[in-house]
């Protein structure tokens, strides 16, 4: 078999170490022409901020892709032809392969402002974009950065360590309103402004404003207020890679549209990551799962069905994770931004403004769990995934809170104040504290 995979990102190489342990003969061959070398996509940021250096954002030695007769070939794929089963390539080459997997990834999200094209503008996806973020932010003054999820309070951090002054736009009433609650939001400004950074909510981008030589001189707002900048960074959110479908009967719709197998319409080629689409969804899934996490595990699934091994994808209890400057965050199971009828939502701030914690549960299932947020608080994985998968009552999760503290040794544990204010808010159930940090082993049997 020669599998050619186009994408070396999480879920290409993922999917290419995983039929290499499955068939050991077969033939890969890796196409990417944004790298010669897999690097972690999400560690871009620290190598800007001069945390690390870009060798160490490459999982793997260079000798280790030959010593696993991994082929890597840096080249953009230009044309795919599904009837001869073949990758045509930018140098040149054309590629038969047996089967295919398109994990070809996202590209920045843009929305057709006027002054968009101009130079210093800019999103951030991958490794092109950070040196070009290198070159167009050296020596400036002001940067204006577009959009209110993960990748803006990035380039904000990323910024701010340069002594750059930075200006949020965020069109929504507080920050990532699609997804946080305005509890959790507030802690975020917190940060923001602990860390000087002007963030303009209800405000919206409406023009980039260039000087005679084509460069970013300013902004203006959706409110009309013209801000000088020389860098706009661009951070709406980014959409699936398709240029390799144009022209071809893989259908596609917002991304490549595939089955729970991760099958496209054409026998032989598949989709995984951020660029596939699923047709059928789980109760709370979406189509579209541009996370790390997800890129690797649908990475792995679909390597076991090019194997034989017919696996479908099942991305089980949902997770997500990311830092806000000094600030940590998690996820797991289904807590909304809004509340949701039939659904009891219970918050713990600590007066610092520095952690909190919300459990999401359902009366009418014998209070069962469905989610958590969590907030400068660290929490056990498996712990939260158990008590969701297991609809463990929310008296009981806090009971035995302590099991799920991965705070390091020595920090405060919280679960008495945690608990105190569950038997204010919840007074006809009240809770003891039952289990300590740490001991989580016998509560996962």
């Amino acid at each position: 078999m020669h599998l050619i995979i186009i994408g070396n990102g999480i879920t290409g190489i993922t999917a290419a170490l995983t039929v290499r342990r499955l068939q050991p003969t077969a033939r890969i061959t890796i196409v990417s022409d944004e790298s010669a070398h897999h690097y972690s996509r999400t560690a871009l940021m620290y190598v800007y901020m001069g945390h690390l250096r870009y060798p160490d954002i490459k999982p793997h030695e260079d000798w280790f892709w030959a010593e696993n007769n991994l082929e890597l070939v840096h080249a953009t794929a230009t044309r795919l032809d599904v009837e001869k089963r073949q990758v045509h390539l930018s140098t040149g080459q054309t590629l038969p392969y047996d089967k295919l997997l398109l994990a070809t990834g996202s590209v920045s999200r843009y929305h057709g402002w006027p002054g968009q094209h101009l130079r210093g503008v800019q999103g951030l996806y991958g490794l092109p974009d950070l040196a070009q973020m290198e070159r167009d932010t050296h020596g400036i003054r002001q940067a204006v950065v577009v959009g209110g999820g993960l990748i803006a309070v990035e380039l904000a951090e990323m910024l701010h360590t340069r002594g750059i002054a930075v200006t949020v736009l965020v069109r929504d009433a507080h920050y990532w309103a699609s997804v946080l609650p305005p509890e959790e939001a507030h802690l975020i400004d917190h940060q923001f402004a602990q860390h000087h950074v002007d963030i303009r909510y209800r405000t919206e981008l409406r023009e980039v404003v260039g000087d005679a030589e084509g460069r970013v001189q300013g902004v203006i707002t959706s409110k009309g207020e013209s801000l000088d900048c020389q860098w706009v960074g661009i951070a709406i959110g980014v959409t699936p890679n398709l240029s390799i479908t144009q022209d071809t009967p893989v259908e596609t719709e917002r991304g490549i549209l595939v089955d729970e197998f991760l099958q496209t319409n054409i026998p032989g080629v598949y989709a995984a990551g951020d660029c596939a689409q699923h047709r059928q969804l789980g109760a709370g899934e979406v189509p579209i799962e541009q996370l790390w996490y997800t890129g690797r595990m649908q990475g792995e699934a679909v390597a076991h069905t090019i194997c034989g091994q017919t696996t479908p994808y099942r991305r089980g209890v949902w997770f997500n994770s990311a830092k806000f400057f000094n600030l940590e965050y998690q996820t797991y199971g289904r807590v909304p931004a809004r509340p949701t009828a039939g659904e009891e939502s219970f918050y713990w701030e600590n007066p610092t403004g520095r952690q909190c914690l919300r459990i999401n549960f359902s009366p009418a299932h014998n209070h069962a769990v469905l989610g958590f947020n969590a907030l400068g608080l660290r929490l056990r994985h498996e712990v939260c995934e158990h008590w969701i998968k297991t609809n463990t009552p929310v008296q009981t999760v806090l009971a035995n809170l302590g099991a799920a503290n991965f705070d390091p040794e020595f920090f405060r544990e919280y679960e008495p104040d945690v608990i105190r204010q569950f038997n204010q808010q919840f007074p006809q159930q009240p809770v003891i504290l039952q289990r300590r940090k740490g001991l989580f082993a016998k509560l996962l049997g």
